[in-house]
């Protein structure tokens, strides 16, 4: 199973109440979709975040699964969540990979394009 057969969705949302401009504090939503096109099924086991804010400064964050969970996905179905990323500014950019691994245990990484973190109406 290539890489191409997984699909990455990511959309992003600024949280106003949760955040506090005085302290540096931006805190951003993402929620995630993850859709599996390929005639397999595959498991999400870990993942890689490069997040990197306004003023170049980049985290890198590696893990097992996403929010606890290390999803089976079976074809034709898909598998989301939520979750959240502080910022120092108003506005980032995040990206990685999701390791996966088909039912018969071919370990491939499925990429996640760059996506932005940003303020509305912010200027970036």
């Amino acid at each position: 199973m290539s890489n191409e057969k997984i699909e990455i969705i990511v959309s992003t949302k600024f949280l106003p109440e949760r955040s506090d401009p005085t302290k540096s504090l931006f805190l951003f939503s993402y929620d995630v979709k993850i859709m599996n096109n390929g005639k397999d099924s595959v498991q999400l086991k870990d993942r890689y975040w490069n997040i990197t804010d306004a003023k170049n400064n980049t985290e890198e964050i590696r893990g097992p699964g996403v929010i606890g969970n290390q999803p089976v996905i079976k074809p034709g179905q898909s598998y989301e969540y939520k979750s959240f990323c502080p910022l120092k500014t108003e506005f980032g950019v995040m990206h990685g990979h999701f390791g996966m691994k088909t039912s018969n245990g071919k370990k491939f990484n499925a990429k996640i394009n760059p996506f932005r973190l940003t303020i509305p109406f912010s200027v970036n």
